[in-house]
């Protein structure tokens, strides 16, 4: 699984439209608005590296009201809720 953290600037006066349209696009798993320089946050988790392309610049930056964004891959996940999901796989550290 690879997973996109993608912050994004929006129109401000449509975030909450903004935000619901990015939610409904396959492969984003949550969506928050956030305080600092940027508007929003999308998770983007999808199976394969190639499928960021589909899901980012083919998909999220197109959406009406979005004006910039700036995305960072995630090299491993530490959450306790993804490794408790991996070791019911049958996967070990090692795998």
């Amino acid at each position: 699984m690879v997973t996109a953290i993608v912050h994004i600037n929006a129109e401000v006066d449509r975030i909450p439209e903004i935000a619901q349209t990015i939610a409904e696009i396959d492969g984003v798993s949550e969506v928050y608005s956030i305080t600092g320089e940027y508007d929003l946050m999308a998770m983007v988790r999808v199976p394969a590296y190639e499928q960021i392309a589909e899901v980012i610049p083919g998909r999220l930056n197109k959406v009406p009201g979005v004006l910039a964004t700036s995305t960072h891959i995630a090299f491993r996940t530490y959450s306790k809720h993804d490794l408790d999901a991996a070791f019911s796989l049958g996967l070990t550290e090692s795998d």
